[in-house]
């Protein structure tokens, strides 16, 4: 049985609580022809169908490399390179590395540590640093970053994830997300947040300077598009500081470098690593420079990163069981998995602004959506959030699952059956239901989710 066939069945069942629903203003009607679907994918970590194998190597390669104190790397930072996140089962999957966040909940409202008298640097908890280095003769030193002493949010982990299949997902109009949170059942409902990006993708039309879009990357949905993502991660995880331009303006959310618990670092140091000064005697480490004339130009490793991240193909599916496969998918919507998980095929646009196949068919089993997790929420959130803010998590893709090797936001589960008996909040009913199933029923469940 061929792929294509074995999703229709499990997706049938799955979706008659949806029928109408149709992916996106642009996706195809049912008497087009579909250009490509996941079927397509015959490996974990291929390039989407049409990707240039040069440019995807090339671009591969950059995501891969190591940063070092010469190029920019820290002060503060995670990894020295993408790859060593995301590296599980193959480069762009998920990683072993748990960050480190904190925070403190006052009367009922969080406190980032982003603001005076106590700003730290905000949430994050880079675990190295440039550690002692030499420069021009001086010997200077980095410390290693701490929590505030009253932080009352400890510790809190947060892993790699996968990164196959996020080109597609960049793809999708904003529209469609609002139409699957809309469709879900009150209960397990999600919410869709939007926001300017921080990096405005100029090959989209509908993306600008102060134009909201929805945020559809991250744990908690920070990010609104792959640029975004990929320049927060560059200066968050790796410490490289980054300067662009769109369409002549300078974008500089990237462009400072985060000191260790936000302490200034002595003058004579360099700015905290050994990258050379830019031309107009900044420390950021990668610039594009003048915007002038209307240059648009994404700073060339963030460039790189958006196009492996762009054109990673999401994770094939196991075909080997398909009457299996599509009894679990009945169980997976009985117990209510589908509620927040959706079933709803997604079908990129005709013409995607980013260069993915149109009309391509594909199943993260995600509404993109944050939901309030209860006590499984990581408790961290932005200034002034309340308590229950902090509760929200993205809704975790769940295509690909059979290769991770951990599993929620903290890697705390290191089984399929571990994270689902961990949900609560929204996710409580489904994981009641899921525990109360008979032996045979839940193994078909699980055989199902490590089939996406």
């Amino acid at each position: 049985m061929k792929q294509r066939t074995l999703i229709s069945v499990a997706t049938s069942s799955l979706a008659l609580g949806f029928a109408g629903c149709t992916a996106s203003d642009d996706a195809r009607t049912s008497d087009e022809p579909v250009a490509a679907t996941q079927q397509a994918v015959t490996a974990i970590g291929d390039a989407l169908p049409g990707t240039d194998p040069t440019e995807f190597a090339a671009a591969k390669a950059n995501f891969a490399a190591e940063e070092e104190i010469t190029e920019g790397l820290g002060p503060v930072f995670n990894e020295r390179a993408c790859g060593n996140c995301h590296a599980i089962p193959t480069v762009g999957g998920s990683g072993n590395q748990i960050e480190r966040r904190y925070g403190s909940i006052t009367n009922g409202v969080f406190f980032a540590y982003d603001q005076a008298p106590e700003n730290e640097g905000g949430t994050l908890r880079q675990l190295f640093s440039n550690g002692t280095y030499t420069f021009n003769g001086k010997t200077c030193s980095i410390p290693v970053e701490h929590e505030p002493a009253d932080a009352n949010i400890h510790n809190v982990g947060r892993r790699s994830l996968p990164l196959f299949g996020l080109g597609l997902v960049d793809a999708m109009p904003d529209a469609f997300f609002d139409a699957i949170v809309a469709l879900e059942p009150a209960s397990t409902r999600g919410t869709v947040l939007r926001k300017a990006p921080d990096y405005p993708d100029s090959r989209d039309p509908a993306q600008g300077i102060g134009i909201k879009r929805v945020q559809r990357f991250g744990i908690k949905d920070q990010q609104t598009n792959l640029v975004s993502f990929a320049g927060d991660a560059y200066l968050n995880e790796m410490g490289i500081s980054t300067q662009s331009c769109f369409k002549g303006r300078s974008i500089t959310a990237f462009a400072n470098d985060n000191q260790s618990n936000n302490a200034p670092v002595n003058a004579s140091c360099n700015g905290g690593d050994l990258a050379p000064r830019q031309p107009d005697g900044t420390f950021t480490d990668d610039a594009v420079g003048s915007c002038a004339g209307g240059l648009d130009e994404v700073q060339e490793d963030m460039e790189n990163f958006r196009t492996f991240m762009e054109h990673l193909a999401p994770p094939p599916q196991v075909t080997s069981d398909p009457v299996g496969f599509a009894a679990g998918a009945v169980v997976f919507a009985a117990v209510g998995c589908a509620g927040c998980h959706t079933v709803l095929p997604f079908v990129t646009p005709a013409h995607p602004f980013n260069g993915v196949p149109g009309n391509f068919t594909f199943f993260p089993f995600s509404d993109f959506a944050l939901h309030d997790m209860g006590s499984l929420g990581d408790g961290i959130g932005n200034t002034g959030d309340p308590v229950a803010t902090t509760r929200q998590m993205r809704t975790s893709p769940l295509w690909g699952a059979r290769f991770n090797t951990q599993f929620l936001h903290d890697g705390r589960a290191k089984t399929v059956r571990a994270a689902i008996l961990a949900h609560d909040g929204q996710g409580l009913a489904a994981r009641n239901a899921f525990a109360a199933l008979d032996s045979v029923s839940q193994a078909l469940l699980l055989e199902f989710v490590n089939s996406i």
